[in-house]
């Protein structure tokens, strides 16, 4: 086992709501850093304003690692979301992309984002156990 926490599919979901939001909340800091990287020519490294938007990216990812999943999409333009779960016995990561309503995919570790299968309806169940 290489993670402190185990989603089933239920249980991710009920956590999509704030994490909806914290991904929301990265992929807009990040957008704010392109256009400041678009607007200015000079260097930015020293920039308050750049160094107070990638200390809030770092906060959130760490949000989002305190839920017990792990964001993705380091282009941060996808908003991708890797949730640890047990599927079929097999160690695997629920994957949710922000620009989908629930949690529907999985993928092996190996595998990632262009590996996603659909997670089987049992798992859906209230009173699945897994």
């Amino acid at each position: 086992m290489l993670f402190d926490k185990y989603f089933n599919p239920l249980e991710a979901k009920k956590t999509l709501p704030l994490v909806k939001q914290i991904v929301r909340d990265i992929i807009n800091s990040a957008n704010e850093l392109r256009l400041l990287n678009m607007n200015e020519k000079k260097n930015l490294s020293d920039d308050p304003l750049v160094t107070d938007l990638l200390y809030k990216i770092n906060k959130y990812v760490d949000e989002l690692k305190e839920i017990g999943c792990f964001y993705k999409d380091w282009n941060f333009e996808l908003g991708l979301v890797d949730f640890p779960a047990i599927i079929d016995d097999e160690e695997v990561m629920l994957c949710w992309k922000s620009d989908e309503e629930d949690i529907l995919f999985y993928h092996n570790h190996n595998d990632g984002f262009a590996g996603r299968k659909p997670i089987p309806e049992k798992y859906f169940v209230e009173e699945a156990v897994l």
